[in-house]
């Protein structure tokens, strides 16, 4: 575990205020452990490890907390449950709609895209949440 990322979290929970519960640890420790883009569902499942009464709700108003700090993004990747993963670097998600898999690219793939959108439609797009859909490597070759 990245123990400093951990910290860090854990630092902006209290500049802001906020009481570093047993359940804010456990969810900051499974964002911190885990590279994927887990589903609210995912999160708390892995951070009963760390707190066994931990429930749904509580995950969810502390990803939403996390989330209101800049802490935590929140991506809708196709037709699954919204997914979180750490603040980071601004990226977009590629989703096959045959096998589910989820591939994170640079946003700079969306440089031309969200130009033409902001010149054409007075529209910024929120690289954040990008995901486009279509059918992966594996998946096309069977």
């Amino acid at each position: 575990m990245d123990r400093d990322r951990f910290e860090d979290i854990l630092s902006a929970l209290r500049a802001d205020g906020k009481r570093v519960t047993v359940a804010k640890r456990a969810v900051a420790r499974v964002l911190v452990e885990q590279s994927d883009h887990l589903s609210a569902e995912e999160v708390t499942k892995a951070a009963q490890r760390y707190a066994a009464d931990l429930s749904p709700s509580t995950v969810y108003r502390i990803l939403e907390e996390m989330e209101r700090l800049d802490l935590v993004v929140h991506a809708h990747v196709g037709h699954a449950a919204t997914v979180y993963h750490l603040a980071g670097a601004v990226h977009g998600h590629l989703v096959c709609t045959n096998c589910g898999v989820t591939i994170e690219i640079p946003s700079r793939h969306f440089d031309a895209l969200s130009a033409d959108l902001l010149k054409s439609y007075d529209f910024r797009l929120d690289r954040h949440h990008v995901a486009i859909a279509g059918l992966c490597a594996r998946c096309r070759e069977s």
